[in-house]
C-alpha cells in the first residue's frame, strides 16, 4: 500500500493510550510520512474547527485519537466538508467505549491501530444522520439516552465502562414516554418504551448485541424498542441479549429501514455514538449509504460484519 504523504491528527489530550501522544508521533514519523498536520483539543467539541480545516486541506490520511466523541465529531465533518468522503479516517481508539472500534475491529492498542492505519485496508461504511449530525454507531433516546447523559465525563474517568452499568441501574425504574415511530412511511410502533435505539452497527456500550444482523455498510439503519420496565424486566431483557438473539425477548421489537421518525409523548434527552444532547420531542433519523471511508484490519472477526 502506498503510504500516506501527509497525514493529518486531531487528538484529544485528555485521552490516554500505551505511551501516549509522544508514542503516537514516534510512530508515526517511523511510518515514512512527509508532512505531518497536528492539532490537538480538550474536549470533543473543540475537534470541529481544526478537523473541519484539515478536511479541506485534504490530507492523504486523517487520524483521530480519542473516544466516542472524538471519532462521532470526525465522522461528522467528513460526511459534510467537500472532499471529505474521499479521505480516509484511522481511529485510535484511546477513549472509555471505543464503540466503533469495537464493531470494526479495530484494535485497542497504539502500535496495532497505527500499523491498521497504514497496513489495514480502506472500508466504506454507512454513517446515519439525526438532526443535521452523522453518527457511526447509534442514536438513542429514553433509558439509553438519559444513561448516557448521566454519565459524565468525571464519572466515565474513575468507573470506565462501569460509569454506564451505574447510571444505567439508576433509571431501570423511570417514566415510559409514549411513542409513535414510522418506519420508510409506515406506522410501525404506537405504545409505551422504555428506549428507542436506532443502530448502524450491531454492538453498543458494554459490548450488547443490540442489532444482531446490523452491518455497517449494508444500506440500512437498525431501530430497536425496549419496552421493559422496572429491574426484573430489564434483567431477562439484557440477558436474552446476552445469551441469545436481542429479538428473541418479549420485552424488545426490531427491524431496519432507511428512515425513522420517532414521536415522543414527552422530551426526553438522546444521545448520538454515546455522547449525551438535549431533549427532544421528536426526530427523524436516515442512512447515508457509503459516506465515509475507514482503516480496518485486513482480516477481521465475524463480528464486525
Amino acid at each position: 500500500m502506498h503510504t500516506p504523504r501527509t497525514v493529518a491528527v486531531v487528538a484529544h489530550s485528555r485521552k490516554t493510550l500505551d505511551g501516549g501522544l509522544d508514542e503516537l508521533r514516534r510512530r508515526l514519523s517511523d511510518e515514512g510520512v512527509d508532512q505531518l498536520l497536528w492539532h490537538e483539543v480538550p474536549k470533543s467539541r473543540k475537534a470541529v474547527k481544526p478537523l473541519r480545516k484539515v478536511i479541506k486541506d485534504g490530507p492523504d490520511l486523517l487520524v483521530v485519537w480519542g473516544g466516542d466523541g472524538m471519532v462521532q465529531r470526525a465522522l461528522d465533518m467528513l460526511a459534510s466538508v467537500k472532499g471529505g468522503s474521499k479521505i480516509p479516517l484511522a481511529i485510535i481508539p484511546a477513549g472509555t467505549g471505543n464503540l466503533l472500534a469495537h464493531n470494526l475491529d479495530i484494535p485497542i492498542s497504539l502500535a496495532d491501530s497505527v500499523h491498521v492505519a497504514f497496513h489495514g485496508r480502506r472500508r466504506r461504511i454507512d454513517l446515519g444522520t439525526l438532526d443535521g449530525e452523522h453518527f457511526g454507531v447509534m442514536a438513542g433516546v429514553g433509558f439509553d439516552g438519559a444513561m448516557i447523559n448521566d454519565a459524565d465525563r468525571k464519572m466515565k474517568d474513575r468507573l470506565g465502562k462501569l460509569a454506564y452499568v451505574w447510571t444505567g441501574l439508576r433509571h431501570v425504574d423511570g417514566e415510559p414516554a409514549t411513542a409513535k415511530i414510522t418506519v420508510d412511511g409506515t406506522k410501525w410502533f404506537d405504545d409505551e418504551a422504555s428506549c428507542v435505539l436506532i443502530g448502524n452497527v450491531s454492538r453498543i456500550s458494554g459490548g450488547i448485541k443490540a442489532f444482531d444482523d446490523a452491518k455497517p455498510d449494508d444500506g440500512w439503519l437498525d431501530v430497536g424498542v425496549a419496552t421493559a420496565q422496572g429491574a426484573l424486566e430489564w434483567a431477562r431483557a439484557l440477558g436474552t441479549m446476552a445469551v441469545g438473539r436481542s429479538d428473541h425477548s418479549p420485552f424488545v421489537r426490531t427491524t431496519r429501514a432507511r428512515k425513522i421518525e420517532v414521536r415522543l409523548g414527552t422530551p426526553m434527552p438522546y444521545e448520538l455514538d454515546g455522547g449525551g444532547r438535549a431533549e427532544t420531542k421528536r426526530f427523524t433519523a436516515s442512512v447515508k449509504p457509503g459516506a465515509v471511508k475507514i482503516c480496518v484490519p485486513r482480516e477481521t472477526s465475524q463480528a464486525a460484519y
